[in-house]
């Protein structure tokens, strides 16, 4: 996963509340979705203004549910805030890429912000973004980094009337859309998995001599799961115990599954990390045992020669009273020797298992 540098040094001795962007834009423009709905509507329309969103939600009796792509545009997120009344510090929460996964609570809307994961369909690299939700009694706010999310099935079952959709408030919106980024962290659990059990077949079968750099790769991309996801069993923990008026209790048995599916990531994340870390550790017995091997086959030869050079040792002394260097067959007879010697070597070397 490639990270990109943030710019959140330029906050740097601002007072609280300063609107700056400190992410990297993500895409041109910004898009504003509404989808307004009950028990018998359903509307979905892109907007150009704020003024022609604040004009749709006036008179409408039902939940609304603002999407805005490209939070990089601090004006809009200044013009919606001022409408609906947030806090200055959520505006600029918004606006903070990189935070931690969070709840905050205010007197008439709740706050909350975490990380969706996906990974790209041709590279394989995992993606990060930001998302920002503000639950207001019966309006939903999300702000997104760019377009394209995994709420598209969120999205149908409204569009269709299914389940229980179109008959709860927004506050079953806001689950069923922490829900969905949750779910999705099982897919990402998956791929992770794969990956993991690839470059472990890869260590064993020795197919990839730079592997290393991929096992590196691994280990960060979970470090950095654990850390954006683990703060996540507060924030769900939170919403499940809220006595905030925007939270129905009938939705809060929903949050209590949300939270044991976010516990089962957790762990997985936890069983991949261990794996991860486990990685280096095959990789470095991996080298180990390709240099024993070495280190055997040199070590073997080595022993087969010493007894072959003490033999040609002896016949390389200039001693004159040598009987053997007058013998007619003594060349072909200490050959011979030497052959048979190697030969006996390798035998005792196989009946011991040593090659």
């Amino acid at each position: 996963m490639k990270k990109k540098p943030g710019k959140r040094r330029i906050k740097h001795g601002l007072a609280p509340g300063s609107l700056v962007f400190t992410g990297v834009q993500k895409m041109e423009g910004t898009r504003i979705t509404l989808i307004q709905y009950n028990e018998s509507v359903y509307q979905e329309q892109e907007l150009k203004s704020i003024d022609d969103l604040l004009g749709l939600m006036k008179d409408f009796k039902g939940v609304s549910w603002i999407n805005i792509d490209g939070v990089h545009d601090t004006k809009t997120v200044e013009l919606i805030g001022g409408h609906l009344g947030l806090h200055k510090l959520t505006m600029e929460d918004v606006l903070s890429i990189g935070q931690r996964p969070k709840i905050d609570t205010y007197d008439d809307y709740l706050f909350i912000v975490l990380k969706m994961f996906m990974y790209k369909e041709n590279t394989h690299d995992l993606e990060d973004e930001q998302i920002s939700f503000i639950l207001k009694e019966n309006t939903l706010l999300t702000f997104q980094e760019k377009e394209g999310d995994v709420f598209t099935h969120v999205r149908n079952r409204i569009k269709e009337g299914k389940g229980w959709s179109r008959k709860r408030g927004a506050d079953y919106l806001l689950y069923a859309l922490v829900d969905a980024v949750v779910d999705h962290y099982f897919l990402v659990m998956e791929t992770l998995g794969e990956a993991i059990e690839n470059i472990e077949s890869d260590l064993l079968s020795a197919k990839d001599d730079a592997i290393l750099p991929k096992i590196h790769a691994l280990r960060n991309e979970t470090l950095y799961l654990r850390r954006s996801v683990y703060p996540l069993r507060e924030v769900v923990n939170r919403l499940e115990k809220s006595e905030h008026p925007a939270i129905n209790p009938d939705t809060k048995i929903f949050i209590r599954d949300l939270y044991d599916h976010t516990i089962q990531v957790i762990e997985s994340i936890e069983v991949f990390r261990e794996m991860a870390s486990g990685l280096v550790d095959l990789y470095m017995n991996t080298i180990s045992n390709k240099m024993n091997s070495v280190m055997k086959v040199l070590t073997i030869i080595a022993t087969i020669f010493i007894p072959l050079t003490f033999v040609v040792g002896i016949y390389g002394m200039n001693f004159e009273n040598m009987p053997e260097l007058g013998w007619r067959y003594g060349y072909f007879l200490i050959l011979g020797l030497m052959v048979l010697i190697v030969l006996l070597m390798v035998i005792y070397f196989r009946k011991k298992k040593w090659m």
